[in-house]
């Protein structure tokens, strides 16, 4: 397994920005694809983003797309999650995930085997 550790969550106005990122431990980070998932208060954790091993792939859940970018850096061994124009009800505890293969599950949280501790984002309106 790998470890994650996200950051970059806080507090911003509606319509700012925010970048996560999700840094893994281990030499093995390339051989993963990634996700970010995000539970807000008494609701179920829900799929963000996805990406691919290489990063050629990506999947978005439909409510982020246009607003969200995710993308990685092998080398360093990090994945991030770009937020723009960001509404109140994109607060939640963000968490990035690992799983082994980009596929048809991808945004199927019970895929993926290892997760971060979580980053809380909040935004006002």
């Amino acid at each position: 397994q790998v470890q994650l550790v996200e950051s970059g969550g806080g507090l911003v106005q509606a319509g700012e920005s925010l970048r996560l990122s999700c840094a893994a431990s281990g030499r093995t980070f390339s051989s993963y694809a990634m996700g970010w998932f995000r539970q807000a208060p008494g609701k179920e954790r829900e799929f963000v983003a996805a990406i691919s091993r290489s990063g050629a792939a990506t999947d978005y859940v439909g409510q982020v797309k246009g607003r969200f970018t995710i993308s990685r850096d092998n080398a360093k061994n990090t994945v991030f999650l770009q937020m723009n124009s960001l509404k109140s009800e994109d607060t939640a505890v963000y968490y990035c995930a690992a799983c082994s293969f980009f596929g048809l599950n991808v945004r199927d949280r019970t895929v993926y085997g290892s997760w971060g501790q979580g980053t809380q984002d909040t935004v006002s309106s």
